[in-house]
């Protein structure tokens, strides 16, 4: 592969943009006879918490139209388990490494990022989508004096960029992108997932246990793709975007809203080399357009046009 897909993320280089998303991929070890993780941009962690942590009751999936809803409440083995058996598998495939951190409260965030000080990883994700329960249960992310007080306290432990990851059940994603910059983080990942809510009428009863979910899949692109470009236009950071990534093209709308970085999640799941298939499509689309650098695209729709 050549260089034309390098790209630089919060200081760091990266030999192509595609990511997975974290909680779609596990650790990189249930898809490793599909793809070589050497050849991702990274691979993102399942959100690890300091503690394993056991989940939703079942059922908790559910399909949509065009996508799928979620509610498996960050089920993790919890950070001994990342240190000792995942990250060293990652490590032996010469993956670059995003850990996705997950936590009930500040101080479980800051004690898994001082775990993860001294390994040798590339990025943190944090997770702000988690409820803090401290707070009534309000998540991290959708109070933007919260989403800086956690990114601050984050950022004073962590040895690694910070990639602050957004909900987008708020009511302006760009202030929320703008509280974690000032905040102190060096990225941004969105979006997570949209709330959501099936009902099983032949049950007359919830079809998730949870009673809500996480809606994810090609449903969701359209709003992702728009709060990537409102953040992309609001903030300094670089952004990694996600939602309903499933192909090359869709990638490219990403990049093109401003995204630097994408992630691949959901459509993991039904074509679980969708991510290399996306590398091949972005390294054919560069040569067909005599692109030096993906990097040339990245941002390039103006409202002004």
């Amino acid at each position: 592969m050549s260089d034309r897909l390098a790209v630089n993320f919060a200081g760091l280089t990266f030999d192509n943009p595609v990511t997975t998303a974290s909680g779609t991929f596990g650790s990189g070890l249930e898809y490793s006879e599909f793809v070589d993780l050497h050849r991702l941009g990274a691979v993102t962690t399942k959100g690890v918490a300091n503690v394993p942590w056991a989940g939703n009751p079942t059922p908790r999936i559910a399909e949509t139209h065009s996508g799928m809803l979620n509610a498996i409440g960050l089920q993790n083995p919890g950070i001994d388990v990342l240190i000792d058996r995942d990250l060293p598998y990652l490590r032996e495939r010469n993956a670059r490494i995003i850990v996705n951190v997950c936590g009930r409260s500040q101080e479980d965030y800051v004690e898994v990022v001082e775990r993860l000080a001294e390994e040798d990883i590339d990025m943190l994700e944090i997770n702000i989508s988690c409820p803090n329960v401290k707070a009534g249960g309000i998540a991290f992310g959708q109070k933007p004096e919260m989403a800086e007080a956690i990114t601050r306290a984050v950022k004073r432990v962590a040895k690694q960029p910070v990639i602050m990851k957004l909900s987008p059940n708020v009511t302006d994603i760009a202030e929320m992108a703008r509280a974690v910059e000032a905040g102190g983080a060096d990225g941004v990942s969105l979006i997570n997932t949209l709330t959501g809510m099936k009902i099983d009428v032949s049950r007359k009863t919830f079809a998730i246990a949870n009673q809500t979910g996480g809606m994810s899949g090609p449903c969701v692109k359209p709003v992702a793709v728009r709060m990537v470009y409102q953040v992309a236009n609001a903030v300094k950071i670089p952004v990694l975007g996600m939602g309903g990534i499933e192909n090359t093209e869709d990638a490219l709308e990403f990049l093109m809203a401003g995204a630097t970085m994408i992630a691949v999640g959901t459509a993991n799941f039904y074509n679980p080399r969708t991510t290399v298939e996306i590398i091949n499509g972005l390294e054919a689309y560069t040569e067909r357009e005599g692109l030096d650098s993906i990097c040339d695209i990245i941002g390039c729709v103006n409202a002004s046009e």
